[in-house]
């Protein structure tokens, strides 16, 4: 099988303010997101030659094509592919950047994530019919929501590793405390605010053991990388970041059919993962990936994600998270932004933003929450529920 790896280089990133962002549509953040990726660069318009579009809800149901990009930045008659995979989608906007790239075709390509959920009024339990799309029943069947499915992972989780409920909702809270408190150092997050374990063991539940600050919220916001042949990159900039590996699994029915699935684990997470340090060449994750941003839709998936991905052995997270292993003075740091549950999650804009968190902590442009002598950072995302999803797997270095 062939590999991506050390084929292509991200030379620039961009990454706007995310939150409630009433004062401008979908065109501005995509505009704030590519402003900063070119100059980051130091490219021009011009020079680009592909570009990937990854979205899916809008207020004026942009994702019909690729349309709303090139008119939105002007692209002179160029080749614009839009793409959508769930929670996916902004990794799959930065794979088909970088396959356009690693097969000769392009030189310079750009991907951009864009999603404007607040005035739409995506909330946490929405009708997924928005835009005429009947899509919850089509992601989650008609009678199962995102937090019910999560919540039932936790319960699972702690039954099977014996855990109480107060020990179970104690590692939780861990997991979204440590978050906030990162959060709290990123000047581009949407929630920046401390919240202490106490706070949220009492916060109000929405599915149980989740509660409120189990869950990411919903907000507005879009990233923008620019992607390069290798043996190039150094002629745009001193520090560029070398892409590993790109990975994507998608379940293939088997988790809903059969008894045998433990619902601890997400094994399109497991099966991403293993392919994505096959192809990077990581022979031990726990101890070669510096620091991850993972899917924090909710508290349970990053905790599971943390076993899934190997940083944690199977059963044993509890440990690791006790230890403040995942802090970000810790030895393998996660969410060092704030994560989904500090951003929010604009859908097609949360892969590339990500990356950008990835892309500037090996550069050493972190600042307060910097990683010390990074040397790999991951991404991952995880679109649908535990039982029928869409995981990406990305890996980059230096």
């Amino acid at each position: 099988m062939g590999s991506i790896k050390d084929k292509v280089a991200i030379v620039g990133m961009g990454c706007t303010r995310f939150g409630e962002r009433w004062d401008v549509g979908h065109q501005e953040l995509a505009i704030e997101a590519f402003s900063e990726a070119i100059q980051d660069a130091g490219i021009e318009l011009k020079d680009i030659e592909a570009a990937w579009l990854g979205t899916q809800f809008t207020e004026v149901n942009q994702g019909v094509s690729g349309l709303s990009l090139s008119e939105t930045l002007k692209l002179p008659f160029l080749p614009v592919t839009h793409v959508e995979n769930m929670c996916a989608t902004g990794s799959e906007a930065l794979r088909g950047a970088c396959y356009g790239v690693a097969s000769g075709a392009y030189d310079i390509a750009l991907a951009l994530g864009v999603e404007k959920l607040k005035d739409i009024g995506y909330g946490g339990l929405p009708d997924l019919s928005v835009g005429g799309h009947a899509k919850r029943d089509a992601l989650f069947g008609p009678n199962m929501t995102a937090p019910g499915a999560f919540a039932m992972m936790a319960t699972r989780y702690f039954s099977r590793y014996g855990l109480s409920p107060e020990e179970g909702k104690l590692m939780l809270a861990k997991v979204s405390s440590k978050s906030h408190h990162n959060g709290v150092l990123c000047e581009k997050a949407h929630l920046r605010k401390e919240a202490s374990i106490e706070t949220i063991m009492k916060a109000p539940i929405v599915a149980w053991p989740l509660g409120l600050f189990d869950a990411c919220g919903v907000s507005d916001g879009a990233a923008a990388a620019i992607v390069v042949r290798a043996d190039m990159a150094k002629n745009f900039r001193p520090d560029p970041v070398y892409v590993k590996s790109l990975q994507i699994a998608t379940s293939s029915g088997e988790e809903l059919m059969y008894t045998d699935y433990d619902y601890t684990h997400v094994e399109t997470t497991y099966r991403a993962a293993l392919k994505a340090y096959e192809e990077a060449g990581i022979k031990n994750p726990r101890t070669e990936i510096s620091m991850a941003e993972v899917h924090d839709c909710f508290s349970i998936n990053e905790a599971v994600a943390m076993e899934d991905l190997q940083f944690s052995p199977r059963g044993r997270v509890r440990e690791d998270i006790d230890a403040g292993r995942f802090n970000l003075d810790g030895e393998q740091p996660i969410q060092t932004d704030g994560g989904l549950k500090c951003f929010g999650h604009p859908i097609g804009a949360t892969g590339l933003r990500m990356m950008y968190e990835e892309y500037k902590q090996l550069q050493g442009k972190c600042g307060v929450r910097q990683v010390k002598n990074p040397r790999f950072g991951l991404t991952h995302n995880l679109g649908g529920i535990p039982s029928r999803s869409v995981v990406s797997v990305c890996i980059v270095g230096i």
